[in-house]
């Protein structure tokens, strides 16, 4: 990729004094918001400059070396770096920047006649993209909706209460909510999750005082949402009242609904408005939709409960789509259906009535295959983004194409109407629901679209279309109809002149000489150079100029038609622009029905993909049986992972899941390194979460009750610069599920304890498992090396015990399952360990770590050292229980006395000590202790 320097532009032509005061305007630019790039607009958008860090950022993540660096205004030293961008790497790096860097831009411009004064044309962050909505999608679709929200919050005594309003400007629709807190904020993290937020808007905390915002900090930094700090006058409500008496389409006055009481939430809603500056249009006037958004309606994620699942695509999935449950599902043929897909699985359903109705439907596309086939291939993949649609209508930058794009979506709807009445699964219930929820509605749709239609029909020159012109018919007005007569007349006339000319030249029509309407010259008669020789000594003939293609000449009859033809083509086009106008408005009107009509499309596009992906998995996918929150149990036969079973090279496991209440609630999983038990706890979530999305599930039978949230503690990562350790992340999330789970939700938990000492980490699994397991009392999978957890079942009630097999040959003895037959077996002869994957009940004593170290392929050395060390840990540990002939009465008694004392023995601590080859408290031998330096204290 190349770009030419500023100084080699013709359109930055800077004499040395125009450069040292260009130089100068750009030193003394303001300070920018963090992460902000700003670009400078030339010859009205051609081409864009960067400057000073900016350019460097250009240089490095775009063109990828610093080549294209200039300096304007001086040398290395004292001069300005810059670089250019063209208007498509423009928009790609846009869209990279907003979309997946979340940055902000700026984008600056000379003012007419003024060329040394520059403003600010238009502004984007990752929740505000309007102005650039042009600019980002003219040649790919709007994958997701760019939410931005403003949150207040009132802290007193133990709750918080938490108003924030959230807005889409792609549909023009204001939400809000407030409700009460925690002080870890998990039900505003649930909030963020579910409604996809791009931006927040929070109040400025100079010097970061504030305990509450840094707190909300932490959890929008944590989700990956920009955050944009505004002043504290913008959350005033002084006049939002009548702000949104100018917004809502409603007659009715804010101030008599229930909403306008929620204090916190009308503040932030000032801050949107403001920041969105929604007020400033007038097409925004009395065209935005108001609702509250009901935190209780769907399933509550947090951020980590939407990794651990692989939710949504991350930048390291690369083109695998199906590695995320979003990738695997997203067989949408709309790229409306592609946002609610995001949409609806990070909300699943509570409502078991609302689950069943998704889950029929669905079932009524997997039996009808024809039908499933029909509505994807030739209705859903026809359809355009109609919100796109729409926004283009009521910003008033829409055209006659796409008056045409809105009257073909309306001329397929009778056509889907009847594909969707031919749905032949032989259920009554079936074709109700299809009825209910779509059938009846796009019937509805089309009565309402029908006069949209006849004004196409009659307005536009549907025959100038498929030569990918969009005309006024000629016969719709009268000065039209006469201008088009002109016109063709002239037309003619210029044929008849064609004809001449070619007789008197003797050349072949258009095989020689042509006729074409030159962008300079108007229409006029091109040869060949080689046949040009032909027009010597005509005096006829008045050449134009000579080209690559050929001689251009003309004649004057030809010269006057030419003129003529220009005169009546303007005028046409004049006459022809203020009736566009005029067809343009009335299709603008129907832009409420349209946006209705794309909602519905979604819908139906995505439980098509759903039936789609759940006919065509390795396995086909099953309806599960729901039951209301509260009541039945999570019974998976053959479960599986969706994502995992897909990839390539892979023959999957089925195993089954048994969560029964009062009964096996609190299940933990051992078993050997890479044995599969991640994958086994993280897939009841993925089942559990696609069921109440309304989706079969991957099982061969399965019966499942609704969750009021899934929280998982899996894999948690430190951040340096924040200053949070691998241990302290753990611990927040630990905390954040002790706060929010209720006896309803589904936890998931994966090594626990890792990122410290060994008693301290299995100190806090123990508690935190109790903790789970006898005060919450919800379903837990708890995934753990810490063996000795398995005993929780001997005073805990309803906990179960599952283990991941393996089989390892090789030495004198075998292993089956995780049991061993002898110590004999912990040799340093090699073994084979075969990984079964198969989940059964029980109790594994051992990790295999040494044997992945030897998948890892370690150095021999490091191996057999790893090995002996094991086998002296392990002698000793016997040695000692000889010896002791009782560790839990004695040294348990032992260890739990100096637990008690109060005081501090200040000594030096080595790896062979006593003290830590046993456990403190179930004085079982401790086969996990990990090797390590003296310590001193």
């Amino acid at each position: 990729m190349s770009e030419v320097s500023l100084k080699d532009r013709p359109e930055f032509d800077l004499d040395n004094q125009g450069e040292q005061k260009y130089c100068s305007f750009l030193r003394s630019l303001p300070d920018r918001q963090e992460n902000c790039i700003r670009l400078f607009e030339r010859s009205s958008g051609d081409f864009y400059s960067v400057h000073g860090e900016d350019a460097f950022f250009i240089a490095q993540n775009v063109y990828k070396t610093t080549s294209v660096i200039k300096y304007l205004g001086g040398d290395v030293k004292t001069g300005v770096p810059s670089c250019t961008l063209s208007k498509t790497t423009c928009e790609t790096f846009l869209r990279d920047a907003l979309l997946n860097r979340q940055m902000r831009v700026e984008i600056w411009a000379a003012e007419p006649r003024k060329q040394n004064v520059w403003s600010i044309i238009k502004r984007a962050s990752p929740g505000n993209l309007q102005d650039m909505e042009d600019l980002l999608f003219a040649h790919t679709d709007m994958a997701a909706s760019p939410i931005v929200m403003a949150v207040k919050i009132k802290a007193g005594g133990d709750h918080r209460t938490v108003g924030v309003c959230f807005a889409d400007a792609t549909v023009r629709e204001l939400g809000i909510s407030e409700f009460i807190d925690n002080d870890l904020y998990s039900n505003f993290e649930s909030l963020v999750i579910q409604l996809g937020v791009k931006e927040c808007l929070i109040q400025a905390d100079e010097g970061q005082k504030d305990y509450e915002l840094s707190k909300l900090r932490t959890i929008l930094q944590h989700c990956d949402i920009v955050i944009t700090e505004r002043k504290k006058s913008d959350f005033a409500i002084k006049d939002v009242e009548q702000d949104f008496n100018r917004l809502l389409e409603e007659d009715i006055s804010i101030a008599a609904l229930p909403e306008f009481e929620l204090k916190n939430a009308m503040a932030a809603s000032a801050c949107v408005i403001k920041y969105l500056a929604l007020l400033t249009d007038e097409s925004n006037f009395g065209q935005y939709a108001l609702r509250n958004h009901d935190l209780s309606q769907y399933m509550k994620l947090d951020a980590s409960a939407v990794r651990a699942l692989n939710l949504m695509p991350g930048p390291q999935d690369g083109a695998n789509k199906s590695v995320s449950l979003y990738g695997l599902l997203n067989k949408c043929k709309t790229t409306q259906g592609g946002r609610m897909l995001g949409q609806w699985l990070k909300q699943p359903l509570m409502d078991v009535a609302a689950i069943e109705k998704r889950q029929t439907t669905v079932e009524a596309f997997t039996l009808d295959s024809e039908l499933r086939q029909n509505l994807q291939e030739t209705h859903l993949k026809m359809i355009p983004d109609l919100h796109r649609l729409a926004k283009r209508f009521q910003r008033g930058v829409a055209s006659l194409q796409d008056v045409f794009r809105a009257y073909q979506v309306v001329i397929r709807l009778p056509g889907l109407v009847s594909t969707l009445a031919s749905c032949e699964t032989g259920s009554p219930e079936h074709k109700e629901i299809l009825d209910s929820e779509f059938t009846t509605h796009f019937e509805e749709y089309t009565n309402n679209l029908q006069k949209l239609q006849e004004l196409v029909e009659t307005t536009i020159d549907l025959e100038a279309v498929d030569r990918h012109e969009y005309l006024i018919k000629a016969e719709f007005d009268q000065s039209l109809k006469v201008l088009r007569t002109k016109m063709e007349t002239v037309k003619q006339a210029m044929e008849k002149e064609h004809e001449r000319v070619a007789d008197e030249l003797n050349m072949e029509i258009d095989k020689k000489l042509k006729m074409e309407d030159h962008q300079v010259y108007g229409w006029s008669f091109r040869l060949s150079r080689n046949d040009s020789s032909c027009l010597r000594n005509k005096s006829s003939c008045i050449e134009l100029t000579t080209q690559k293609n050929g001689v251009l000449f003309t004649t004057t009859k030809m010269r006057a038609a030419s003129q003529s033809f220009s005169e009546a083509s303007q005028e046409y086009e004049r006459t022809q622009s203020s009736l566009a106008k005029e067809v343009i408005g009335i299709v603008s009107t129907y832009c409420p029905v349209l946006e209705k009509l794309n909602t519905l499309v979604a819908q139906l596009d995505v439980l098509v993909s759903f039936a789609h992906v759940s006919v065509h998995a390795p396995m086909p996918y099953v309806k599960p049986c729901m039951t209301a929150m509260g009541t039945g149990d999570v019974i998976l036969k053959e479960s599986r992972h969706p994502c995992l079973e897909v990839q390539d090279d892979v023959a999957f496991i089925p195993n089954d899941v048994n969560l029964v209440r009062n009964k096996g609630e609190f299940l933990i999983i051992t078993g050997p390194n890479m044995g599969g038990k991640s994958t086994y706890i993280r897939q009841i979530g993925v089942i559990s979460l696609m069921a109440q999305t309304g989706c079969f599930v991957p099982c061969a039978e399965a019966t499942l009750c609704v969750f009021d949230c899934i929280l998982a503690r899996v894999g948690a990562g430190d951040s340096q610069m924040k200053g949070v350790s691998t241990f302290m992340a753990e611990m927040l999330e630990t905390a954040s599920i002790l706060k929010s789970a209720t006896v309803n939700s589904l936890i998931v938990i994966d090594e626990l304890g890792r990122g410290t000492s060994t008693y301290d980490g299995f100190g806090l699994a123990w508690a935190i498992s109790e903790h789970i397991a006898t005060e919450i009392k919800c379903f837990c999978l708890f995934a753990t090396h810490f063996h000795e957890l398995t005993s929780l079942g001997e005073t805990a009630p309803y906990v179960g015990n599952l283990h991941v097999t393996a089989h390892v040959g090789g030495g004198e003895d075998e292993e089956v399952d995780g049991a061993m037959t002898s110590n004999s077996s912990r040799n340093s002869k090699s073994r084979d360990i075969t990984l079964l994957y198969k989940v059964v009940e029980g109790v594994c004593d051992q990790s295999f770590g040494i044997h992945v170290a030897e998948l890892a392929q370690f150095p021999d050395s490091v191996v057999q050292l790893a090995k002996r060390k094991a086998i002296e840990l392990e002698d000793f540990s016997t040695a000692h229980h000889s010896a002791s002939g009782a560790a839990k009465s004695g040294e348990t008694a032992s260890l739990h006395k100096r637990a008690k004392s109060e005081d501090i023995e200040v000594r030096h601590t080595h790896i062979h000590t006593q003290k830590e080859l046993y456990h403190p408290t179930t004085g079982t031998p401790n086969t996990t202790t990990p090797l390590a330096n003296d310590i001193s204290v």
